[in-house]
């Protein structure tokens, strides 16, 4: 009987209905030859020699990690790191224990430089253009390692900004290495138990200094990101001979501390308990108590925020690296997912609402990673001393910008794509949700979107609006490379009409009061965001040999509300009344 009911194939028919149910796994090739945008931005932007020389290290680089990193990160995700607080005998220990993948991570992060590759500076001003490249197609392959890699490039920043003194040589040289053997990581220990953000009030740490010059640091340290770090850079309050210290931003110094010393003992450090997080979980997140830990004051007394400030550019721009990398992995899988899973009698890739909702995500992606490679190429032109005074300023407030939006952007592109799997988008095994949880964190990561705001608007503020002007001109200077070509006439009008909406709105901003600009700062952000990326695509599809998607793009991405920020303020404001609501709506009635 089982035989006839299952069409004789020799096998009960629950059973044949199981075996034979299967979907085919998406898989992508070598993701740098797989990448046009990515190719055809360094074919637009880099020398010929450079180009080549770039371009056979990223495809052998892309070669390893098909065939060798991505099955390590695999591995870490499978293997998180384990904390050891005592042994059989009571004895305290407090090791954190990484698996095999996460420390061949590491060295194979120091085998091809991608520290190295933006302080050796071969390629001149494109170095940093190399070395992001590089950590973009590293990152959804890296099993986690991406965010020691983010703080270690921050601290050797920070040093290097120092003048590299002498005491800090032997660490630089450490950080920046390609010998697997020397190469050292570095933590950012900036968050404490009252503050994430908010390090002039939340900073409780003390120093306290000894006779030999040195310090030793006490307090605790709420979220430390890859505690396994061999060094980090933290902030504490020095203490006076009386005891006291001083509150505020006035009262922070920046201090480099090795983690374990010469026999490997942790250095006057306890772990109290690693952190059990929603995503990153490849990573060792731990609270520590600094119990005496032995440091070197790095920073001029009292100028640990402006001496930290090198470091938070750098890992934002990782961040920006991370969401935009997220993205771009997800919809490589989507599109090639499209080309197998038949539906309703046809493959997915036939459906045009399917084939729409890639294309949107696709729209958004190139936008984030056309911003991404402007402020790499910004910030190369600084560390080589070709950057003009408008570079800079330009750089300061895109860093801000492309970090707060490409975050947003990240979240909602990763789980919309996740969707593009049905069921098998849900389900851990396949790899996905993992991408998606480890993406939600880039919007908190270095500063919220609300924080980062704020910072945007300051930075406003401390130019005295010469930012604005800067980022006008170099906006419309974009779009006069588009001047003649036709198809692209639609998209830039409406950006001009956004840069002149935008415009009038900070002429205006004197008189609208702080309370108003503050409420207006997420919006007036993304403003900044959507039309600078819109610049960029516009760009981007005015080169002489670019393609009909290059255009399509531009178009899309014009589409859009380019300057929300003014619609907001002409429909309703942003006035006390509003924020009076706003309370009322997320308290019932009572604020």
């Amino acid at each position: 009987q089982d035989k006839q009911a299952s069409g004789g194939l020799g096998m009960p028919f629950a059973t044949r209905g199981t075996e034979t149910l299967f979907q085919e796994q998406p898989e992508i090739g070598n993701q740098y030859l797989e990448d046009a945008l990515l190719q055809s931005y360094l074919k637009t932007h880099l020398p010929p020699k450079v180009l080549e020389e770039v371009s056979q290290d990223l495809e052998k680089f892309g070669n390893r990690l098909q065939t060798e990193i991505k099955p390590l990160a695999r591995e870490c995700e499978l293997n998180p790191p384990i904390f050891r607080q005592y042994d059989a005998w009571g004895q305290r220990l407090d090791h954190i224990i990484t698996c095999p993948a996460w420390r061949r991570m590491k060295e194979i992060a120091a085998e091809e430089g991608l520290i190295a590759e933006a302080y050796e500076r071969r390629y001149s001003n494109w170095s940093r253009v190399h070395q992001a490249i590089k950590l973009y197609l590293f990152s959804n392959s890296s099993g986690g390692f991406s965010c020691p890699l983010a703080m270690t490039d921050g601290a050797a920043k920070v040093i290097e900004s120092l003048g590299i003194p002498g005491s800090l040589k032997n660490a630089f040289d450490h950080l920046t290495s390609r010998d697997p053997k020397k190469f050292w990581t570095s933590g950012q220990w900036m968050t404490e138990r009252r503050g994430g953000s908010d390090v002039a009030n939340g900073t409780e740490t003390v120093a306290r200094k000894q006779p030999d010059g040195a310090y030793h640091l006490y307090g605790f340290k709420w979220f430390t990101s890859a505690a396994d770090s061999d060094v980090t850079l933290t902030l504490a309050r020095i203490a006076d001979a009386q005891g006291h210290v001083k509150q505020g931003s006035g009262g922070l110094s920046l201090f480099f501390l090795k983690v374990r010393d010469e026999e490997g003992k942790l250095n006057n450090i306890k772990v109290q308990r690693l952190k059990n997080k929603l995503g990153t979980r490849q990573m060792a997140t731990a609270e520590l108590w600094l119990e005496g830990a032995k440091a070197e004051l790095i920073s001029a007394e009292g100028r640990g925020v402006a001496s930290i400030s090198n470091m938070l550019n750098i890992t934002r721009i990782h961040n920006v690296i991370g969401a935009v990398a997220s993205m771009r992995r997800m919809i490589s899988l989507s599109r090639e997912y499209a080309l197998r899973r038949v539906v309703f009698g046809k493959l997915l890739k036939d459906h045009p609402l399917h084939m729409q909702t890639i294309a949107r995500m696709e729209v958004q992606t190139r936008g984030a990673f056309l911003l991404l490679m402007e402020i790499v190429r910004l910030l190369g032109l600084v560390e080589t001393n070709m950057a003009n005074e408008q570079d800079q300023l330009l750089l300061r407030l895109l860093v801000l910008v492309a970090k707060l939006y490409t975050g947003k952007q990240a979240s909602a592109v990763v789980v919309e794509a996740m969707e593009c799997f049905g069921g098998q988008g849900y389900v851990e095994d396949t790899g996905l949700p993992v991408i998606v949880r480890d993406t939600l964190v880039l919007s908190i990561w270095e500063g919220t979107t609300n924080i980062l705001s704020l910072d945007v608007l300051r930075s406003l503020t401390k130019s005295q609006g010469e930012v604005m002007a800067v980022f006008s001109s170099t906006v419309q200077r974009k779009l006069e490379l588009a001047s003649s070509t036709a198809k692209l006439e639609p998209a830039v009008k409406l950006m001009r009409d956004a840069i002149s909406r935008l415009m009038h709105l900070v002429q205006r901003a004197g008189s609208k009061g702080a309370a108003t600009m503050e409420l207006a700062a997420r919006d007036f952000s993304y403003s900044l965001a959507r039309i600078y990326a819109g610049g960029l695509l516009i760009e981007h599809a005015a080169r002489p040999d670019s393609s009909s998607t290059d255009v399509s793009a531009a178009q899309r991405w014009c589409n859009q509300e380019l300057c929300p920020v003014a619609t907001e303020l002409k429909n309703r404001g942003y006035d006390a009344e509003e924020a009076f609501m706003d309370s009322c709506l997320v308290y019932d009635g009572s604020p």
